[in-house]
């Protein structure tokens, strides 16, 4: 009873089939400079593959008949992970930070809260501006939108409103996110 764990069925199910692994009859086949060949029988084709030396892979299981390619895989499978990487690379995840003050700040303490979601910004983060209410204050709710429409004014020049300021719960929240250049 030996059941391959999940990791290496996960790997086995996104690598492509190569030489033997094949289990179709008739394929199309593909040769290393691209150039289509036509449709062969399988042994023909593991044949062709391994007089030059190289491998079959499978590119296309799901047409009728199945396309392979003759290929060196080991290469293949390089410039796959090479390319996987640059791609990751390249990808900047955008993260939320978040900005809390009451409805009655300071001006001194505004301009720090500012400063922050500048910084943030800049970084090219999302930034959550939270006003947050205790006991009765909510009743004062009007006091904190204008507070984060000023927030919203003073940072136009590098922001823009993705949610509008919106109740939840005992806050009221507003998420900014950098301008596209």
């Amino acid at each position: 009873m030996l059941d391959k764990s999940k990791k290496e069925r996960k790997r086995n199910s996104i690598e492509p089939l190569i030489n033997e692994r094949i289990k179709y009859s008739h394929i199309r086949l593909i040769d290393v400079s691209g150039s289509q060949l036509g449709i062969y029988a399988f042994n023909d084709a593991l044949n062709m593959a391994s007089n030059a030396g190289l491998d079959l892979v499978m590119i296309s299981e799901k047409s009728d008949p199945p396309v392979c390619r003759i290929i060196d895989y080991g290469k293949y499978k390089f410039t796959q992970e090479k390319k996987a990487k640059e791609a990751r690379k390249k990808q900047h995840n955008v993260t939320i930070k978040e900005v809390k003050m009451r409805y009655k700040i300071d001006i001194h303490d505004y301009k720090v809260r500012i400063n922050q979601a500048l910084r943030f910004l800049q970084a090219g983060d999302k930034v959550k501006a939270n006003v947050t209410f205790r006991g009765r204050e909510i009743q004062h709710a009007n006091l904190a939108v204008e507070l984060l429409d000023k927030m919203a004014h003073d940072l136009s020049h590098i922001a823009e409103i993705q949610q509008p300021p919106a109740k939840d719960g005992k806050n009221i929240i507003m998420i900014l996110s950098p301008k596209k250049i």
